[in-house]
């Protein structure tokens, strides 16, 4: 947390960033997320000021900006229920087998035209060298980021929603990546206010080798963190006076790993190549990220930066899996139950931050020890289902008939 100057408590303009981190980044926001919403009195999540999102960051950014509300996608990603948007990892997850096989059908090809310019050089290169031309077989992306798309396309064209950043009431950016250039493109300014919203998001959650670019007016779009973490200066640069940032990209510490039992020897290379891959990319960002707001102390003086992020040794968070519904449940509570400790445990800092900006923070929440996700988010009545809710029961009372004989 940063703190600016005192001003007097009136209307400040508010901004939320959101930081990347996949399926599981996207899960834990949210959780996140709905701990602000129930935690902080005179703060609307679905009435901001300005929404900047980065990668799976820019996707809850723009379900927020759209006025999904946090109980809304902490329904979707739990359960499959009528009215609801299941947000399931497999929208983020689908293995491109079309590219898959035509990177394949490629290497015949290559293999001859290494041979061959071995057979023309061979005082120049061996055939080792050679032979890394293969690599141009290799698939751009792994998984297809066409789903996130269509999904967010989806619910985006329904009534009240838009996927078209001019009609939005409040600002939302999404920071993409031009890779020919290395340079951001910002999604939702002028200039750059024409292209959908799904679509943008698309492109700024195309992670370099595991999603392939995404073609938008000629040019090849990637993840946005590739360039920043956060991207929060954006909203400053608007002028927020208050900027909250969610970052779930944090570097494991494995020093109590062993204690707890969820490691046998506390050494990440005992778990092969994606955990030492997930820790390096999550070192690189995490350190990047306190490059940034360092900086920000300085040039944006009379504003307020809070940051939330995982603690280092919170293992619930790195070692995960998402594609259980009960582990996407867990996460989720998991991020919820955090964020309110830390508010409660930070309270005498955050509290005239906040203030400043005409929010306060609710000690009913934050002091119920027994408080869960769930406790603000009554079961959803599903009407119009007579026949599936007698088809739960019968099935219910045959399954307790059959276990007492």
């Amino acid at each position: 947390m940063r703190e600016g100057s005192s001003r007097d408590v009136g209307r400040s303009t508010i901004g939320l960033a959101l930081a990347g981190g996949g399926p599981q980044g996207a899960i834990h926001e949210i959780g996140a997320l709905r701990a602000l919403d129930e935690a902080l009195d005179g703060l609307e999540l679905n009435d901001l000021d300005i929404y900047v999102g980065v990668s799976a960051g820019a996707f809850i950014a723009s379900c927020l900006a759209n006025r999904l509300s946090t109980e809304q996608m902490a329904r979707a990603i739990v359960k499959h229920e009528p009215g609801e948007h299941p947000f399931v990892p497999e929208t983020f997850l689908s293995p491109a087998v079309g590219n898959l096989v035509k990177s394949g059908l490629r290497v015949p090809k290559l293999f001859l035209e290494a041979l061959w310019l071995y057979a023309r050089h061979p005082e120049d290169l061996t055939l080792v060298e050679s032979l890394t031309r293969l690599a141009r077989a290799l698939p751009v992306g792994v998984f297809k980021n066409e789903p996130v798309r269509e999904y967010l396309h989806r619910i985006f064209t329904m009534k009240g929603r838009t996927d078209d950043f001019r009609e939005l009431e409040r600002r939302l950016i999404v920071v993409a990546t031009d890779l020919d250039s290395g340079k951001p493109r910002r999604f939702g300014e002028p200039g750059s206010d024409y292209i959908p919203i799904s679509t943008a998001v698309q492109a700024s959650t195309a992670l370099p080798g595991l999603y392939p670019p995404v073609l938008i007016d000629g040019r090849h779009y990637v993840d946005g963190v590739l360039i920043k973490t956060l991207h929060a200066s954006v909203a400053l640069d608007e002028g927020a006076d208050l900027v909250i940032c969610l970052n779930p990209i944090v570097p494991v510490d494995t020093i109590r790993a062993v204690e707890q039992g969820v490691m046998r020897r506390g050494k990440l290379i005992d778990r092969g190549l994606p955990s030492v891959l997930s820790q390096t990319f999550r070192t690189l960002i995490h350190s990047r990220l306190y490059v940034g707001l360092a900086a920000y102390d300085e040039r944006y003086k009379d504003a307020d930066v809070i940051l939330l992020e995982p603690r280092r040794d919170d293992y619930d968070v790195f070692f995960s899996n998402v594609f259980s519904f009960s582990h996407r449940r867990a996460i989720c509570e998991h991020a919820y139950d955090c964020t309110r400790r830390y508010l409660q445990s930070h309270r005498r800092e955050l509290e005239p931050v906040f203030a400043r900006h005409g929010i306060t923070l609710r000690s009913d929440v934050l002091e119920d020890e027994e408080r869960s996700l769930w406790d603000g988010i009554p079961p959803r009545k599903h009407r119009g289902l007579p026949l599936i809710e007698r088809l739960d029961g019968a099935l219910e009372s045959l399954e307790t008939l059959v276990a007492g004989r």
